[in-house]
């Protein structure tokens, strides 16, 4: 396994492509100079474990670019995946010493780091840093008990329409506005990680791909490259017409 990067070059606030959705997204210039010097961007290659739960954690940060997996061992070996880490998204908590889950970059992954007793001292004297984390906690909240849904109620070709409708309007690349034109992204996860986050068969994820690409709901490029034209019809697809599904 090949050991992280430390970037000794970090990526300048004002051009961060996620500046204004992490947690840093309200910080006046002097809040964001605090934050700055606290701060370390890590690189991972794809496959590689951020942690592992149960070991100590001295950061905290944010997904710039890429996306991890979040799993959980049971007592047993098996391993479930619980969760994805998308742009954007915090990692670790403050107040916690020990990583609850497995954190694994499914994707190269690039993340903006903090000094985790630093970061803490600041979210203590800083009140908009504090509100922030507070607003993407419920927001976490909200997509837990959403993904509740897809994976109890939904239909195999809803979870699948669902998965690539979060991916979509997360990623990077996406050129979304609203629910509404096209959406271009490399999908992240084999269809192997898919059947297991969503608890279907790998032939079942297969042919509901083929399916949704037959009735060119998306487009693939290669089996990663997606195209979905009418983002819309992708929602209505995942029984979420109408519905924001994950912002």
């Amino acid at each position: 396994m090949f050991a992280d990067q430390i970037l000794q070059m970090p990526q300048e606030c004002g051009n961060c492509p996620i500046r204004h959705r992490a947690v840093c997204a309200r910080c006046d210039p002097d809040e964001l100079e605090q934050l700055d010097r606290i701060k370390y961007n890590r690189s991972f290659q794809a496959g590689q474990t951020v942690i592992w739960a149960g070991d100590r954690m001295d950061f905290v940060g944010s997904v710039i670019s890429g996306i991890a997996t979040l799993t959980q061992t049971m007592e047993d070996g098996r391993t479930q995946m619980v969760g994805l880490l998308l742009p954007s998204d915090f990692v670790g908590r403050p107040g916690r010493n020990e990583a609850p889950y497995n954190v694994i970059a499914t994707s190269d992954l690039v993340m903006c780091c903090f000094r985790k007793r630093p970061f803490e001292q600041i979210i203590h004297d800083t009140p908009r840093i504090s509100q922030r984390l507070l607003e993407m906690t419920l927001d976490e909240l909200d997509a837990a008990r959403e993904w509740m849904l897809v994976l109890g109620r939904k239909t195999a070709r809803e979870k699948i329409a669902s998965l690539l409708a979060i991916i979509a309007r997360r990623s990077a690349l996406s050129k979304l506005s609203g629910s509404q034109g096209e959406a271009v992204f490399d999908l992240p996860l084999t269809r192997e990680a898919m059947s297991d986050y969503l608890g279907l068969t790998l032939e079942t994820v297969s042919r509901q791909i083929s399916a949704l690409r037959r009735d060119n709901v998306i487009t693939l490029r290669g089996k990663r490259h997606v195209t979905i034209p009418d983002f819309a019809r992708l929602l209505n697809e995942g029984g979420n017409e109408g519905q924001a599904l994950i912002s």
